[in-house]
């Protein structure tokens, strides 16, 4: 078994290759992706040999230690490894090829191989979708979910996705929210709709967990934002990052979209049409009419439960980077006016 490495510094050509069965001869590497995932960290490498790409991405667990704890602790890489295995194959949406991976007895450490999508277009999240996109990825997410639904267990069991409904959900996610959000409030000045509802969130995050493990359910991709997706020339969507996949209502990964990938501006005054432009999509990929019935009801829950991402995500990042603060702001701003338009609140 090719050994997982702990730093970058362990990457040379014959690890590559014993990794990829490819003649690689000689490897540069790069950090890419700095400011965007926390996860993780992310490489590009430079190859040189017989037959083998130019390039290709490498994933090794990340390098903040509050990251690592979060990901081991929800499954984060062995997901993302499984994920190419069993689940890319399947995929309606274009995603990268896999070179090769592995994960620790821990679920501590990986290393991930795939292609290098890097050259597609791609949306900065800070700025925000346009519309135009937006629906594309709305279309493309209708197809993933269709293509998904109700087909879940095989992939629980494999470890490719993980229930909303396991346990270690409500076990570790009250832990990482709290230090999170007191790193915000030290750290940044927390928008007042986002410091009204954080202390109450806890407190309802059982109930919010088991509202979006009822039927119907799909795999989720579990981060479907932008900074997560590429267009192609085609402009269709090559879809990155697979560390969350789940089984979750449809409405989960819908309402994390809209409401974090869009200026909030955009999102208020579309959010309810990409909503009936997916629905009218899984209508047309065969998806029953009933079982579209609740996920407004699911999209809302959804809304207020991704609160999770910036506050947990902040944990792992250098906020002291402009990128990295941004983003977080813009995560909870976004939120903020999710909470305030679709009465969130009353939820709790």
């Amino acid at each position: 078994m090719t050994t997982i490495p702990s730093t970058i510094d362990q990457i040379d050509a014959d690890w590559v290759a014993d990794a990829t069965g490819l003649g690689v001869t000689a490897v540069r590497s790069e950090i890419i992706g700095v400011g965007i995932g926390v996860s993780s960290a992310v490489y590009r490498l430079h190859l040189e040999g017989t037959d083998v790409p130019d390039t290709m991405v490498l994933k090794l667990h990340a390098l903040d230690p509050a990251a690592v704890f979060t990901s081991s602790m929800l499954h984060m890489y062995e997901r993302e490894v499984k994920f190419f295995d069993d689940l890319a194959g399947r995929s309606p949406i274009r995603v990268p090829c896999g070179y090769g991976g592995a994960l620790s007895e821990d679920g501590a450490t990986y290393y991930l191989l795939m292609q290098d999508v890097g050259g597609h277009r791609c949306v900065d999240q800070n700025l925000g979708m346009e519309l135009a996109d937006a629906e594309r990825s709305v279309d493309a997410l209708a197809s993933w979910h269709a293509e998904f639904w109700g087909d879940t267990d095989r992939y629980i069991a494999s470890g490719a996705a993980m229930s909303l409904s396991n346990d270690i959900y409500k076990a570790v996610l009250p832990l990482v929210f709290g230090e999170g959000l007191a790193k915000l409030q030290a750290e940044t000045q927390v928008h007042p709709t986002i410091a009204g509802v954080a202390p109450r969130w806890v407190d309802k995050l059982p109930n919010m967990l088991s509202a979006l493990s009822g039927t119907p359910t799909t795999i989720a991709h579990g981060d479907y934002r932008a900074d997560n997706i590429f267009f192609d020339d085609n402009n269709e969507v090559v879809l990155l990052d697979f560390q969350l996949t789940g089984c979750a209502s449809p409405g989960y990964d819908l309402a994390y979209f809209v409401t974090q990938s869009l200026l909030p501006e955009v999102a208020s005054a579309n959010e309810r049409q990409l909503f009936d432009r997916y629905i009218a999509a899984l209508l047309g990929r065969g998806v029953p009419e009933a079982e579209t019935a609740r996920l407004w009801e699911d999209y809302r829950t959804a809304a207020l439960f991704c609160l999770v991402y910036p506050v947990v995500a902040s944990r792992g990042m250098d906020l002291t980077d402009q990128r990295q603060l941004d983003l977080i702001t813009n995560m909870n701003l976004r939120c903020a006016r999710a909470i305030d338009e679709l009465s969130l609140s009353d939820l709790l």
